[in-house]
């Protein structure tokens, strides 16, 4: 084998991405909201960006505006000076003074199921002991309300915690050992058994009824004994048979009770008034507002698509800027490399909103050509529509597409509703036309909110109905639909 440096020519292709392209490509992506930010902090790091400010009255000369302009700013001004040396009467009246005030808002932290617990507790008459326990449960309570450890778990979790406070033992590895336990910390106990299951009693006696449960019997159960139902038979359906509750056997709980399918049924409809996840009413979680990206408007029988973009800043090149940008000789070579860069940078930023815009216009357009049934009858006529359809027509990329519709949404006259929405795949009809998977499950729910509550219908007699109306459908992927829709098995949907 022959050592070596040595030189040869070859060509190859490379195929290598702009960084700016990776950028274009993420602001295609942003949401209104996340593009605002974006715009902001660009115009707080490019001199060369300035915000389009729309004129107030286009007929009037620029220069008038601008001494109009700084003539109401200068009989807005108040006088400091006059004020602090002779009060409000000669530099500005209070009410003016109070006009120019702003009070920033602070957002303020929301209570939340423990703390709600936590309030509770601190009004009972707690030992530490108690105090130390109820705290070990509370880091076990799920947002819904539920316990998320068993009882032996938290006896020896807290057992633990009390251990490696009061041991005395050399934990940290560094040859000495802590300082001897007081004989009064010497004789605390470790917790048994029977105080975890004391403090879940009391654990369980709170704010919102059926906290502290461990699972959905459990939780309606204490919800019962709350409402003083413990003689009804709602009470004796859960605690005494509730698979077969669970399971909705209407004629075999009858027997097992002696009444009649009737008043099995009503009592379990009674049950639907307690609610089965009692911590979601103090869930901390804030309102989720949407801002749609895009409006579609029906005028003179005709849609009209828009982009909601108000709220996103307007950007130009800065004027006075460009005025330096042109004076070269005054320029150094770094500064003539400063502004370059951040001149292209700035075109081309300006350039990316535009095209943003464009294609999220075009990407609508279609979407509205091609689902207008849906705009005009509803989700039942929603037709099935894929990315790369949308990408060939208006002559762009899958991924393009993709990264417009992507957590973006659209105003329209049935709505707000996400870009995805109108993305479905396709099932074979009889006349060789597609139907929407999306319109086939609205189907589908329809049939059987119109079904009789006595003969509900099986998955096999909605495949007949289904073909009927010339749609080909598996069993199969009705009990798919079915299941993504929560309705229940024909079974459990039987009235009696």
């Amino acid at each position: 084998m022959k050592t070596g440096l040595s030189q040869h020519t070859g060509l190859r292709q490379e195929l290598r991405i702009n960084p700016r392209l990776y950028q274009a490509m993420d602001m295609l992506y942003m949401p209104m909201m996340d593009l605002q930010q974006h715009l902001k902090q660009e115009l707080l790091v490019n001199p060369f960006l300035e915000l389009l400010e729309p004129e107030e009255d286009s007929d009037q000369p620029e220069n008038t505006q601008e001494q109009e302009k700084e003539k109401k700013e200068k009989e807005d001004e108040i006088d400091w000076e006059e004020i602090l040396l002779n009060g409000f009467d000669v530099g500005g009246t209070k009410a003016q003074y109070e006009d120019h005030e702003y009070l920033e808002p602070i957002c303020v932290e929301q209570a939340d199921l423990i703390d709600h617990l936590r309030e509770q507790l601190q009004l009972m008459s707690l030992t530490p002991r108690q105090q130390l326990l109820s705290e070990e449960f509370l880091g076990n309570i799920k947002e819904d309300g539920y316990l998320s450890a068993s009882l032996e778990e938290i006896l020896g979790s807290v057992n633990a915690l009390l251990e490696s406070h009061f041991d005395g033992d050399d934990d940290d590895g560094d040859g000495l050992d802590a300082e001897p336990r007081p004989p009064a910390v010497r004789a605390v106990p470790l917790f048994e058994l029977a105080e975890v299951e004391d403090m879940l009693g009391l654990i369980q006696r709170l704010d919102p009824p059926g906290v502290g449960a461990r699972d959905l019997k459990e939780c309606l159960t204490i919800q019962l004994r709350e409402a003083k139902e413990t003689e009804s038979l709602s009470y004796r359906l859960v605690t005494e048979a509730f698979p077969d509750l669970i399971a909705h056997r209407w004629n075999d709980l009858a027997k097992r009770f002696g009444v009649d399918p009737g008043k099995v049924q009503a009592a379990a409809d009674a049950l639907a008034r307690y609610d089965p996840k009692p911590g979601l009413k103090h869930s901390s979680r804030g309102d989720g507002y949407i801002i749609p990206d895009l409006i579609v408007d029906k005028v003179d029988g005709k849609y009209h698509v828009s982009l909601n973009d108000t709220g996103v800043p307007r950007l130009r090149l800065s004027r006075s800027y460009q005025d330096v940008a042109r004076d070269k000789k005054a320029l150094t070579q770094e500064n003539k490399e400063f502004i370059a860069q951040k001149m292209n940078s700035a075109n081309w930023m300006i350039q990316a909103i535009e095209q943003r815009r464009q294609t999220m216009l075009k990407v609508m357009n279609f979407i509205v050509d091609r689902q207008r049934a849906f705009f005009e009858k509803g989700v039942e006529y929603l037709k099935p529509l894929t990315l790369r359809e949308v990408a060939e027509v208006i002559s762009m990329h899958e991924s393009t597409v993709s990264r417009v519709t992507n957590e973006k949404f659209v105003q329209t006259p049935r709505g707000v509703l996400p870009l995805k929405f109108f993305f479905s795949s396709a099932l074979t009809t009889a006349s060789g036309e597609d139907a929407s998977a999306r319109s086939i499950r609205a189907k589908l729910q329809k049939m059987v909110g119109e079904e009789a509550a006595t003969k509900p219908l099986t998955d096999q007699q909605i495949v007949h109905r289904f073909k009927e109306q010339g749609i080909q459908i598996a069993r199969r992927t009705v009990a798919k639909y079915r299941d993504q829709l929560g309705i229940l098995p024909a079974r459990m949907r039987k009235r009696v």
